[in-house]
Protein backbone atom coordinates (compact mmCIF):
# COMPACT_ATOMS: atom_id res chain seq x y z
CA UNK A 1 0.00 0.00 0.00
CA UNK A 2 2.93 2.01 1.06
CA UNK A 3 4.42 1.92 -2.98
CA UNK A 4 1.18 3.33 -4.38
CA UNK A 5 2.32 6.86 -2.71
CA UNK A 6 4.69 6.67 -5.33
CA UNK A 7 2.75 6.37 -8.20
CA UNK A 8 2.15 9.34 -10.76
CA UNK A 9 -1.12 10.54 -11.93
CA UNK A 10 0.60 10.30 -15.36
CA UNK A 11 2.17 6.26 -14.35
CA UNK A 12 -1.55 4.98 -14.96
CA UNK A 13 -1.51 5.94 -18.81
CA UNK A 14 2.32 4.89 -19.23
CA UNK A 15 1.16 1.97 -21.34
CA UNK A 16 -1.00 4.05 -22.97
CA UNK A 17 1.61 6.66 -23.68
CA UNK A 18 3.97 4.30 -25.07
CA UNK A 19 1.38 2.67 -27.56
CA UNK A 20 0.68 5.83 -28.75
CA UNK A 21 4.39 6.53 -29.30
CA UNK A 22 4.26 3.89 -32.10
CA UNK A 23 1.65 5.92 -33.17
CA UNK A 24 3.78 9.04 -34.04
CA UNK A 25 6.57 6.51 -35.17
CA UNK A 26 5.15 5.41 -37.81
CA UNK A 27 3.39 8.84 -38.87
CA UNK A 28 6.85 9.64 -38.93
CA UNK A 29 8.04 6.97 -41.27
CA UNK A 30 4.75 7.29 -43.78
CA UNK A 31 5.48 11.40 -43.93
CA UNK A 32 9.24 10.24 -44.73
CA UNK A 33 7.87 7.99 -47.25
CA UNK A 34 5.48 10.17 -48.85
CA UNK A 35 7.17 13.42 -49.17
CA UNK A 36 11.34 12.24 -49.29
CA UNK A 37 12.04 10.60 -53.04
CA UNK A 38 14.95 9.68 -51.48
CA UNK A 39 13.69 7.55 -48.46
CA UNK A 40 11.23 5.86 -50.95
CA UNK A 41 14.40 4.89 -52.75
CA UNK A 42 15.89 3.82 -50.06
CA UNK A 43 13.00 1.72 -48.92
CA UNK A 44 12.56 0.30 -52.28
CA UNK A 45 16.38 -0.62 -52.62
CA UNK A 46 16.55 -2.02 -48.82
CA UNK A 47 13.40 -4.13 -50.03
CA UNK A 48 15.40 -5.22 -53.14
CA UNK A 49 18.60 -6.21 -50.96
CA UNK A 50 16.23 -8.48 -48.59
CA UNK A 51 14.81 -10.30 -51.36
CA UNK A 52 18.23 -10.91 -52.52
CA UNK A 53 19.21 -11.92 -48.98
CA UNK A 54 16.28 -14.51 -49.32
CA UNK A 55 16.84 -15.84 -52.52
CA UNK A 56 21.00 -16.10 -52.32
CA UNK A 57 20.41 -17.87 -48.69
CA UNK A 58 22.23 -15.47 -46.49
CA UNK A 59 24.04 -16.72 -43.80
CA UNK A 60 23.77 -14.94 -40.01
CA UNK A 61 26.61 -12.96 -40.60
CA UNK A 62 25.43 -11.53 -44.10
CA UNK A 63 22.41 -10.87 -42.85
CA UNK A 64 23.55 -8.52 -39.81
CA UNK A 65 25.42 -6.73 -42.01
CA UNK A 66 22.87 -6.14 -44.46
CA UNK A 67 20.08 -5.51 -41.62
CA UNK A 68 22.91 -3.08 -40.07
CA UNK A 69 23.79 -1.36 -43.84
CA UNK A 70 20.08 -0.99 -44.37
CA UNK A 71 19.13 0.47 -40.85
CA UNK A 72 22.13 2.85 -40.87
CA UNK A 73 20.44 4.24 -44.30
CA UNK A 74 16.34 4.42 -42.90
CA UNK A 75 17.67 6.01 -39.90
CA UNK A 76 20.52 8.98 -41.53
CA UNK A 77 17.48 9.89 -43.74
CA UNK A 78 14.86 9.84 -41.37
CA UNK A 79 17.81 12.44 -39.22
CA UNK A 80 17.99 14.13 -42.17
CA UNK A 81 14.52 14.91 -43.14
CA UNK A 82 13.95 16.26 -39.64
CA UNK A 83 16.58 18.41 -39.42
CA UNK A 84 15.92 19.50 -42.61
CA UNK A 85 12.11 19.97 -41.39
CA UNK A 86 13.88 22.03 -38.26
CA UNK A 87 15.76 24.09 -40.03
CA UNK A 88 13.28 25.09 -42.75
CA UNK A 89 11.10 26.22 -39.78
CA UNK A 90 13.17 28.06 -37.53
CA UNK A 91 15.55 30.03 -40.82
CA UNK A 92 12.50 30.23 -43.50
CA UNK A 93 14.92 32.80 -45.13
CA UNK A 94 18.28 31.76 -46.87
CA UNK A 95 21.03 31.66 -43.90
CA UNK A 96 25.03 30.50 -44.42
CA UNK A 97 24.49 28.21 -41.76
CA UNK A 98 21.02 26.48 -41.96
CA UNK A 99 22.46 25.63 -45.56
CA UNK A 100 25.79 24.46 -44.19
CA UNK A 101 23.35 22.07 -41.75
CA UNK A 102 21.27 20.77 -44.01
CA UNK A 103 24.75 19.99 -46.47
CA UNK A 104 25.84 18.39 -43.35
CA UNK A 105 22.85 15.95 -42.56
CA UNK A 106 22.70 15.21 -46.27
CA UNK A 107 26.12 14.12 -46.30
CA UNK A 108 25.23 12.02 -43.64
CA UNK A 109 22.97 10.15 -45.87
CA UNK A 110 25.59 9.64 -48.38
CA UNK A 111 28.18 8.28 -46.62
CA UNK A 112 26.02 6.17 -44.54
CA UNK A 113 24.82 5.06 -48.14
CA UNK A 114 27.90 4.64 -49.70
CA UNK A 115 29.05 2.26 -46.54
CA UNK A 116 25.38 0.46 -47.44
CA UNK A 117 26.76 -0.19 -51.22
CA UNK A 118 30.06 -1.56 -50.04
CA UNK A 119 28.69 -3.76 -47.75
CA UNK A 120 26.08 -5.10 -50.29
CA UNK A 121 28.71 -5.42 -52.74
CA UNK A 122 30.93 -7.17 -50.42
CA UNK A 123 28.10 -9.56 -49.76
CA UNK A 124 26.03 -10.20 -53.19
CA UNK A 125 28.75 -9.78 -55.98
CA UNK A 126 30.39 -13.04 -55.60
CA UNK A 127 27.18 -14.47 -55.20
CA UNK A 128 26.91 -13.06 -58.74
CA UNK A 129 29.93 -14.63 -59.78
CA UNK A 130 31.63 -10.87 -60.61
CA UNK A 131 34.19 -11.45 -58.18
Amino acid sequence: MEDQKYISPQGQHSVKKFLKGFTYAFKGVQYAFNTQINFKFHTISAFVAIVAGFYFNLNSREWLWIITAVSCVLISELFNTALELLVDLVSPGYNKKAGAVKDLASAAVLITAAFALVVGAIIFLPKLGLV
